[in-house]
């Protein structure tokens, strides 16, 4: 039986940057790819349909395998997740205490257990027992069970480093903020809890057991840490083969995998080529990164039906390359987890076939070789540490590999990560995207400007490395007019890597019908989703045709994706031969929501599902459920509200956004909700201050300041109205939307100089548009 989990976190949307507000369909937070059209030889081995799998525990491998076992004994895999006891505790419980917020936390010991004295959820002192030590390097966190279930991670954290490097000291994981009882990261709230934020990738063979209904949670494990079946899955069957009479073994061994990608291959490099090259290229799924990048992505979990060696998205949602997460040039940003996984799918080495078992040892999780060891496997050292490929003769000790190359971002306050892009610094980038580089990292002194002049005088002009799409993302997220051309050259082409392919589609202002229909039939689903989601909002008269084939995709997270989109085409018009397919694929959307049912998230998704088919009592009922579990989930309070907008019900729409408001005031998009609410009503005056208030607090979403422009105007108040628009166009100078109004109230008002500027400026923008050369020919003479 698993062991129930008794007495923690983390996790993202999915969505693209063309929509404001949209639930994530499947609760996104990390990463994955692989193509599904498996080689023969690369294929996970499926258990047969009569036998019933059940997992054994590390111990039960520990006969056979001692030398694997012994390095997973020395690994942080092993202690994940630890009972709390005087062996495994590393923090203070010594009466040590912790002031935070107005908060004065005790850590002590009684009875031999290990209790904290802080502030509950009602924001007065208790004291609860700690049930769970959590990870364990560099810092240690306290897992603390509620009576429903629940177990929740304190944010105040045992730092495990020595005194020397400023460790052995209690800290909070929000050292810049005041995170009270009634905050969402507090401890005891939503995105601290262990059952949904954490236990699938600190434990194995978790079982959620949420129960939505009672609002409890009934979690359990088979193992309390990551053990050998959460890589290669459940044992049983590959015991019994052991334990048989060798006479009787089959050649079928029991394994739901084989991690064989690197049997027989060897890296060789031709005479005068410093890096080596791949005996044999790499398979069409990448069995090793996909099972890692279960935990090592920012990913939503579908399903808790995952078997090592299957494509990531067969079980979960990836998290594309977005603003949110990651710099226009794939890094991974420093105020966002995106773990390993991304920036490794877009690296040169993934390309040229090296997986995670070629740097890393599988059981000990451990690099290869100490320092650039690890790299000098394929990297000729007397060429690439050498002071010719450094340039860097004058710094001793001169700098590591991964300091140019994998530069670290720090997490959870001191927790180091590498960037596994491996890429080449390009401080010129940051220079045209504000994205961060390799040589600032250590020159902070210096301008990107100076960095990227001393690249260029080492190297010379022209070196671009391999990841090369910064300028097409940074054009989309800025709003550039030359964004389309950009992405659909990334989106077309077979030399860049598959998850940027996929967030190109995705981030197209609008679908390229060509470029679409070419992504949902690519090998690799990661891109058929980035193409998918490219379709969200796109006319329902072309969803149809366009997305219908990825009903019966090979992969469920394709086919989840495609029924979220096709619900918005009414069963009408629905081919009858669809219409069975649409049903199954809706069946699983439905599940991977229920799947996720203690999340605002899922059921928001679930509400816009049904609100879709036009299930509209069905939809409230969701939307309100997300609101219970977190009354400041702005997007569950602006969907319901605008389904009130459909019903005619506008009075209950401004009461549910006003109530969202009572918890989340600094919201702009609540604000801007309220706003466009209280214009249908007629009242103006109103409406003007919450659209106001929108355009303040969100100056990044231009179109809340063109809204706010168009409220002034219509209130007769048009010079204000400009001076909105001027102050968007600031940080947003090529919106079409901003100049477009601007260019309308300068005429109106008689100011033509002002006028042809905007027109020109949009004529730069929009070449070739007669109507506008029209007016420009107009307001020249």
């Amino acid at each position: 039986m698993p062991e129930p989990v008794r007495s923690i976190p983390q996790l993202a949307p999915q969505g693209t940057t063309k929509r404001v507000v949209v639930a994530a369909s499947v609760l996104a937070c990390v990463i994955a790819v692989g193509l599904f059209w498996y080689e023969t030889s690369n294929a996970p081995i499926e258990p047969p349909s009569h036998a019933k799998l059940a997992f054994v525990g590390s111990e039960s491998c520990a006969g056979c395998h001692q030398a694997e076992t012994k390095l997973w004994q020395s690994s942080q895999h092993r202690h994940a997740m630890d009972h709390a006891t005087a062996q495994t505790v590393r923090g203070d419980f010594n009466d040590a205490t912790f002031d935070y917020a107005g908060t004065h936390s005790r850590f002590f010991s009684r009875d031999n257990k290990f209790l904290v004295e802080t502030d509950g959820p009602d924001g007065k002192l208790a004291t609860f027992e700690v049930k769970y030590a959590f990870g364990i390097d560099p810092l240690q966190q306290y897992l603390i069970e509620f009576p429903d279930g629940r177990i929740q991670a304190l944010s105040i954290a045992w730092d495990t480093r020595t005194k020397e490097q400023g460790g052995q000291r209690w800290l909070h994981l929000y050292p810049d903020s005041a995170i009270t009882h009634n905050d969402p990261l507090h401890w005891t709230k939503l995105n601290q809890n262990w059952n949904f934020m954490c236990a699938e990738c600190h434990s194995t063979g978790v079982l959620k057991g949420y129960d939505a209904a009672k609002d409890t949670f009934a979690t359990t494990f088979a193992e309390i840490s990551v053990g050998c079946e959460a890589c290669h899955g459940a044992g049983s069957r590959h015991v019994a083969w052991a334990r048989g009479k060798p006479a009787s073994r089959g050649v079928d061994d029991g394994l739901l995998v084989r991690f064989d990608e690197r049997t027989g291959i060897t890296w060789s490099a031709s005479a005068g080529t410093p890096t080596p090259t791949r005996s044999a290229p790499a398979a069409a799924l990448r069995k090793e990164v996909e099972t890692c990048g279960r935990c090592h992505a920012r990913r939503g979990q579908l399903s808790e039906d995952w078997t090592p060696g299957r494509p990531l998205s067969e079980t979960h949602r990836v998290s594309l390359l977005d603003r949110q997460r990651f710099h226009a040039d794939g890094q991974m940003r420093d105020d966002e987890e995106t773990y390993n996984y991304a920036p490794f799918k877009q690296s040169r080495m993934f390309a040229k076939g090296v997986t995670c078992s070629d740097c890393h040892d599988p059981h000990s999780a451990a690099l290869k070789a100490p320092g650039d060891g690890a790299c000098a496997q394929c990297h000729a050292p007397d060429k690439y540490q050498s002071p010719a490929h450094r340039h860097h003769a004058d710094v001793s000790p001169p700098p590591a590999c991964p300091s140019c190359h994998m530069p670290e971002r720090r997490y959870m306050v001191i927790d180091r990560r590498h960037d596994h892009g491996f890429r080449v610094p390009r401080p010129d980038l940051s220079v045209q995207t504000g994205a961060p580089n390799a040589c600032n990292d250590c020159h902070r002194d210096r301008s990107a400007n100076w960095a990227a002049q001393q690249v260029e005088t080492w190297l010379g002009p022209g070196r671009r490395g391999y990841q090369t799409y910064a300028g097409a993302f940074h054009a989309a997220w800025s709003e550039a007019s030359d964004a389309q051309a950009l992405l659909a050259a990334i989106a077309a082409s077979e030399d860049v890597a598959g998850i940027v392919r996929a967030s190109a589609l995705a981030e197209l202002p609008a679908p390229i019908i060509d470029l679409t229909r070419r992504g949902l039939s690519d090998s690799d689903p990661l891109v058929r989703l980035g193409a998918l989601d490219g379709l969200e909002g796109a006319p329902t008269d072309q969803l149809w045709s366009l997305a219908a084939s990825q009903l019966t995709d090979p992969v469920r997270g394709v086919r989840i994706r495609a029924a979220e989109l096709l619900a918005a085409v009414p069963a009408a018009r629905q081919p009858a031969a669809d219409r069975d397919k649409f049903t199954r694929a809706a069946a699983e959307f439905v599940d991977a929501q229920k799947l996720n049912a203690d999340r605002p998230e899922a059921r928001t998704a679930l509400g816009n599902f049904l609100a879709r088919q036009a299930s509209a009592d069905r939809a409230e009922a969701e939307y309100r459920a997300a609101l219970k579990l977190d009354p400041s989930f702005a997007a569950a309070a602006i969907n319901l509200s605008d389904l009130y907008r459909q019903l005619g019900r506008d009075s209950d729409g401004e009461r549910v956004l006003r109530e969202a408001l009572s918890v989340s005031a600094q919201e702009a998009s609540l604000h801007h909700a309220l706003g466009l609410t209280l214009v249908r009503q007629k009242r103006n005056e109103a409406a003007i201050e919450e659209l106001q208030q929108a355009a303040a607090l969100d100056p990044g979403q231009p179109r809340y300041a063109y809204v706010y422009a168009i409220g002034l105007h219509s209130a007769g108040r048009r010079d204000d109205a400009l001076a909105v628009l001027k102050e968007g166009l600031r940080g947003h100078p090529d919106n079409l939307e901003l100049l477009s109004a601007a260019l309308n109230f300068s005429r109106e008002k008689g100011d033509a100089v002002a006028a042809l500027e905007y027109a020109e400026h949009i004529g730069r923008l929009l070449p070739g548009d007669t109507r506008l050369a029209d007016v420009i020919r107009e307001l020249r003479r």
